[in-house]
Formats: C-alpha cells, structure tokens, sequence
C-alpha cells in the first residue's frame, strides 16, 4: 500500500510520510547515554509516542529498552501501592518476555524471582514499591546491559498519592545509583511537566506534593518541524506522486502557519492529499499542491471539529486565568513579558498556547491564533452585538466577480462603528475596538477566505491583519490614534509591510478618541502605494 500522511496515533516509517527524526533522536540519546532521568512534555499531539518509539529503536542495540504507557494501567491499578506494584512489576516482565529472547543466567533468574513474586496468591499486600525496586534492583546488577525505562501517558496517572510514591522510588534509585544498581535511564513522556505537577492537584491534594521529580535533566530538544524538515518529508511524497509542486514554497507556507506544530503540518497535508484532491475545482494533484490549495485546506482545518482543539478549549474552561491571558494577548495588544514563573503563562505554555518570542508571550502558531480568534467571536455574547448584526446584512455587498471590496467594508465597518459606538470613551476604544472590527470582518470572509494577525506587528498601539480571499492578500493595519507624526510613521510601516508582500494597495483603520476627529474614508498616496485610510 502506498504511504500516507498520519495523524492519528503513531506515525510508522514504513506506511507514513513524517519528518526524519534522526537528528532528534540523537540528540535524546545523548541524555540516556549520561543516564539521566529526564521527561519530554509536550502538548498534545506533538510527536511525543512517535519519538519515543524511534528512540526505542534506536537504543535497543546498546540497552535493554522497557517501554510502558500508563493509560493501559486501570484506575483500581493505582488504588493501593501494592496492587500498582504488582502491575508494574507484570508489565516489565511481559515487555522482557515479548521483546527479548534469551538472557544471562543471571539475568534469567532475575526475572523468574521477580516473576514468582507477583504470582503470590491472594495478592501480596505486602508487595510494596519498597519490594519492588529491591527487585528491580537486582535485575539491574545481573543484566548484561544497562536498562533503559520509558513511560508514555504518564500524566494519565499523575493526581494520586501512588504514582507521586512511585516518583519518590525513582528518585531514591537515582540518587543512590553509585551503591545500588538502577536504571540507566528513566524517560516519563506527557503533556504536563512532571515538575509542575501540583497543576494537576485539587487544592485539597496539595499536601501531597514533594517535588519528587527534581531530579530530572532539563530536556530542551526542538520537537517542533523545520521548514528544512517540513520539506524533506515533501520530498519523498513528490518522489511517488511528482505533482510538480514548488517544494521550497510549500514548506515554507506549512511553516509559517503552524510554526513546526506536528500534528498541524501533518493535517494541513492530509487535508490536501485526500479531501482536496477530491475536488472538481482541483481536478489533479498538480492543481492541488499550490498557494491555492493551501490556502483551502487552511480554511478546512480551520473550521473542522478534531481533538486537538477540542482539548485546547476544554483547557480553557478549565483554567480561567489561561482563559484571560489568552484574551488579553489576543485583542488587546497588550505585550506580555515572557515570565515562566507566573501561573497563566506557565500553564498556557504547557499547553501548546504560546510560545517565548524574543523575552514576550506570544500566540503559538497562525493556525491556534485564528482558530481562538473564531473560538471567542463566535461565542454567543459577542454574536449578540450590534456591530455582528450589520455584518450578517452588509456581507452579500462586499464580493463582486470573486473579489472582495475592502475599500466597501471599511466604509461600512465606519458607518456602523460610530452610530452605535459613537459615544464611547477612550477605555472603550482601546480595549474592544479591534476586537469589534474583527467582529464585522469574520462573517464576510467565513467559509471562502482566511485571516491571521501579524505577530510581528501587533502591539498596543499597532496591529496588521491579514486577509486572504481567493488568493487574493489584503493587509489592514488597526491602530490607535496617537496624533498626527504617529499617523505618518504608521503609513511608511504599512508601506514597508506591502513592498514586503509585493503589494501596491494597504487598509489602515485607525480608533481615534480625539474630539475632533474627523470620521470617514480617505485614499492617500505613500510612495507610490494606495492607502485607503478609515478614521472612527
């Protein structure tokens, strides 16, 4: 069968186009070979298992590799220490036996010691982590190779007394391990730091918490995709399907908008390869891998149902100070310095949320921006104003011929904003202002164009919204008047920005508080670019 792109559960070299991960994989070696204890969290859906089992590959030549995932162990398996040390105990003999024919005699004993142990009928109460590291233990002195252990899910188990016990086990092993045989590695793999593991405790449950983990090694490998990645994983598609397609181009597009996000880049491919290419309007594969079909399978991701974003807005019902932060960022330009120390950036970076961008907290990717951008404009209070309602009349004017009328749709936007928010004072205009004209703009372009906001630009003062509308780009500077010498400064930036985009013709809405303001729209010429100005 012919490989295809994956993004359910691991992705296999042999049936699926993914990024080669033997940089990285090399990279995590390095940590195992200095036998360090150390866990890899990251968000969801961010390449975690698929690492995991490249790297399980990559070290069983040197090292007897257990590989565990928690979410396999039921909940009455971590009721009491004994039972979990039971079924701990049972899965790493099940792994030796599934994955390892023949040991040293030694070994071998090890092992069926081990074996009778928790055989013991009725179960042994007596069984605890104690006993069961005591074992464990030997079974590290008689191995003829150093053992490495690896548990996926390990936040599936993360809120209870027994695994925080388990943790404490690990820890004294380690810390003992120049007079006590240990692993030569212990790997834990989820989306939560198991240093910030108090996130997962309920108020009541915070006596539990003992840093158990400080011993970990801090794991700083990139496991995002480069462009260089992105494309080398292009590659080998191209090679079976020879589309024709700009290689350097496509990579650089699946990039820019999901920031290297696995399962972003991955979907964003499938979405092309399989339902794209079903299209009428995209009768082959040369017609799909462009700027055009790019831009369709973003607006398909966009408005899809998957459990990537189901879990990012269950995040945020959860977690109401992620929640303000996030809104914060998002509309009101506030620049937020980079802190991992404060609660709600800690969390949202956790997450997958954001990202350190220069020292300040930024909004990790194009996709999960816009996609929070339509998340809090669709909510039924902002659906429920005015501005949203003169959008949902307006909208049939604004395309003609395929061709969407900017000049018309600030005109309107103007008309709208100063009859029903006229009368607003400054507080109001600098805090929802353009959150409001992204209010009016969404229905218009829903379902047929897409939008992001520029990181690069955004601040209190200035933010650049992108639009593009059938492969057409629109550039909209919002900002906040700040006199006329800002004003000017505000059109030689749009005018860089456009030469950039290889543009002639740029939008700038500016919210003014000034009393004397004169409301409306204007064209200006700057260096040979067309600005159409609105004031309101």
């Amino acid at each position: 069968m012919p490989k295809v792109f994956n993004t359910a559960a691991i992705c296999i070299p042999q049936e699926h186009y993914m990024i080669n991960l033997d940089s990285r994989v090399r990279e995590i070696k390095k940590l195992v070979d200095a036998g360090k204890y150390f866990t890899i969290n990251r968000a969801r859906q961010y390449g975690k298992t698929t690492t995991l089992r490249a790297l399980y590959r990559n070290l069983m030549k040197d090292y007897y590799v257990v590989s565990l995932d928690f979410q396999t162990f039921g909940s009455a398996e971590f009721e009491t220490e004994s039972r979990f040390a039971n079924s701990f105990a049972d899965s790493i003999l099940e792994e030796f036996e599934r994955r390892y024919r023949e040991f040293p005699k030694k070994m071998e004993e090890s092992l069926e010691n081990l074996r009778r142990k928790i055989s013991e009928r009725p179960l042994n109460e007596n069984f605890t982590l104690r006993s069961l590291f005591g074992y464990l233990s030997d079974l590290c002195a008689s191995a003829d190779k150093p053992i490495v252990i690896m548990i996926d899910e390990v936040d599936s188990a993360s809120n209870n007394q027994v695994f925080l016990d388990f943790l404490a086990q690990l820890r004294a092993q380690y810390i003992d391990r120049d007079i006590q045989p240990a692993f030569q590695s212990v790997i834990l793999a989820g989306v939560y730091d198991i240093k910030n593991l108090k996130r997962k405790l309920r108020p009541e449950e915070e006596h539990k918490y003992n840093s158990p983990w400080n011993i970990a090694a801090e794991f700083t490998v990139d496991m995002s995709f480069s462009k260089e990645e992105i494309a080398g994983m292009l590659e080998e598609y191209e090679a079976d399907y020879h589309t024709g397609m700009n290689i350097n181009d496509m990579a650089q597009w699946l990039h820019n908008y999901t920031s290297g996000y696995p399962f972003l880049v991955s979907r964003l491919c499938q979405l092309m390869d399989e339902r794209i290419s079903q299209e009428e309007s995209y009768p082959s594969l040369s017609d799909v891998w462009t700027k055009k079909g790019f831009e369709e399978a973003v607006r398909m991701l966009l408005s899809e149902k998957n459990t990537l974003f189901e879990s990012l807005f269950n995040k945020l019902k959860d977690y109401p100070e992620l929640n303000q932060t996030i809104q914060t960022i998002l509309f009101t330009g506030k620049s937020i310095a980079y802190n991992a120390d404060e609660t709600s950036i800690d969390i949202a970076t956790m997450f997958g949320f954001v990202k350190n961008q220069n020292g300040k907290v930024v909004i990790a990717n194009r996709i999960f921006e816009t996609r929070l951008y339509n998340y809090y404009l669709s909510s039924v209070e902002m659906q429920s104003k005015d501005i949203y309602d003169k959008s949902l009349l307006d909208k049939n004017q604004f395309v003609t011929n395929g061709h969407l009328n900017m000049d018309l749709i600030l005109e309107r936007f103007v008309v709208h904003f100063h009859d029903i928010y006229g009368d607003r004072d400054e507080k109001f205009i600098e805090k929802e202002g353009r959150k409001y004209f992204l209010l009016y703009l969404r229905p218009i372009i829903n379902g047929v164009g897409n939008y992001y906001i520029e990181a690069e630009t955004r601040d209190q003062r200035r933010t650049d919204v992108i639009v593009d509308y059938l492969g057409k780009r629109y550039i909209i500077e919002l900002k906040i008047w700040h006199g006329e010498e800002y004003n000017r400064q505000g059109e030689e930036q749009l005018v860089d920005y456009l030469n950039s985009y290889h543009l002639d013709k740029g939008y700038m809405v500016t919210f003014s508080f000034n009393q004397k303001k004169e409301i409306g729209v204007r064209q200006v010429e700057v260096d040979s670019k067309t600005i159409i100005e609105a004031v309101v």
